[in-house]
C-alpha cells in the first residue's frame, strides 16, 4: 500500500525497503493522482509521453511541501529537509534509494533537469520554517526566486526549453501566480503564522500587523491589498507571452495558468478586497469558460516551434 509522505516518513520498512524502478513510478503516478486537492499533475493537453515525468517532478514537490507544512516540528521538518537534499545529491551521484528519486533519476537524465533547480525548491521550504515575514516586495520576490520560478523552469525543461529568455517569462509568471495565492490565502497563511503582504506595504496604509491577526477589514487593508494585486497583475501581464513562445499545447496550459491566477485576482476585486471574511475561489463553470477561452486564444495565436 502506498502511503503520502508524512505517514510514509514514520514507516521503517517502507525508508528501509529496496525499491524496484517500476514500484517507483507506481508510486509516483499515485501521489500525483490522488493529492487531496485533486491537482491535475499532467494536463490532458500535454503529451502522453510527458505524464510519467511530471508524476515524478510532482511526487519530489509534495514530498519537500509535505516534509515542511505537515511533520509539525520546525526542528524535525528542517532536520527532514536537509535529508530530502542528501537523497537530491545521492541520486544525481548515481546511487537513489527513495521510491521518488528512483522514478525521477531517468527523468533528470533525459530532461537535463538541473540539481540545482530541485535544491532551489528545498532551500524555499527551509526558509519557510525560518521566516514568516517579508518587509518589502524585494525580499518576497527573492523568496519566489527558489519557492515558485524553479517550477516553471522545471516544466519548461520537461517540455525541451531551457532558454533564458523563456526562463525570464517564466519567472514572471510563476511568481505571479504565487503572489495570487499569497492574496487568496491571506487567512489561511495567518494560522500558520505567516504574513506575506509586505510589512512596508501595511505600513504605507498604516495598517498594523495586529489588525491583520485580528482580521479586522477597513479602507486601510483595502488599499494595501489593490497595491498588492497591482503587482501581482504586472507580473501576469509580463509573463503572457511565453504562451506564444511554446508548442500549442504547452501554451493553452500556461496561458490557463495565467487567466486562472489573474482570474483569482480580479475575484478579489469583486468581493471588495475582504479577503479576511473569506477565500475568494474559482468555480467549476468558470474554470470551464477559462479553458474553453485558453483553447480560443492558442488556436488562433500561433505558437512558437518546440525547439529550445
Amino acid at each position: 500500500m502506498f502511503l503520502a509522505p508524512a505517514a510514509f516518513i514514520a514507516d521503517p520498512e517502507l525508508l528501509s525497503r529496496l525499491w524496484t524502478r517500476e514500484e517507483s513510478l507506481d508510486y509516483t503516478r499515485w501521489l500525483a493522482t490522488h493529492h487531496y486537492e485533486n491537482f491535475h499533475v499532467a494536463s490532458f493537453l500535454l503529451p502522453k509521453r510527458l505524464h510519467q515525468d511530471f508524476y515524478n517532478v510532482y511526487a519530489f514537490c509534495r514530498w519537500a511541501d509535505d516534509l515542511a507544512d505537515e511533520i509539525g516540528d520546525t526542528a524535525e521538518s528542517l532536520r527532514l529537509l536537509g535529508w530530502w537534499r542528501a537523497e537530491l545529491q545521492a541520486m544525481y551521484a548515481g546511487e537513489p534509494a527513495h521510491p521518488v528519486f528512483v522514478a525521477l533519476e531517468d527523468t533528470a537524465r533525459r530532461h537535463h533537469l538541473l540539481q540545482e533547480t530541485f535544491d532551489d525548491l528545498i532551500k524555499a521550504f527551509e526558509h519557510d520554517q525560518r521566516v514568516t515575514r517579508y518587509q518589502n516586495f524585494e525580499e518576497l520576490f527573492q523568496y519566489c526566486r527558489y519557492s515558485a520560478n524553479p517550477v516553471g523552469r522545471l516544466v519548461l525543461g520537461l517540455c525541451g526549453y531551457r532558454d533564458a529568455a523563456r526562463h525570464e517569462l517564466s519567472d514572471a509568471t510563476c511568481t505571479a501566480l504565487q503572489l495570487a495565492n499569497f492574496w487568496q490565502d491571506v487567512i489561511v497563511d495567518l494560522e500558520k503564522d505567516r504574513v506575506y503582504i509586505p510589512l512596508d506595504v501595511l505600513a504605507r496604509h498604516d495598517y498594523p500587523v495586529e489588525a491583520l491577526f485580528a482580521r479586522r477589514f477597513d479602507d486601510r487593508f483595502r488599499g494595501a491589498m489593490k497595491e498588492s494585486i497591482g503587482v501581482a497583475r504586472e507580473l501576469f501581464l509580463q509573463g503572457l507571452p511565453l504562451a506564444g513562445k511554446v508548442d500549442l499545447r504547452l501554451s493553452i496550459d500556461l496561458e490557463l495558468f495565467s487567466r486562472g491566477g489573474l482570474k483569482i485576482l480580479e475575484k478579489i476585486e469583486q468581493q471588495d478586497y475582504n479577503v479576511l471574511k473569506s477565500r475568494p475561489s474559482i468555480s467549476k463553470v468558470e474554470r470551464v469558460g477559462l479553458l474553453l477561452g485558453a483553447i480560443a486564444r492558442r488556436a488562433l495565436s500561433p505558437a512558437a516551434n518546440p525547439a529550445a
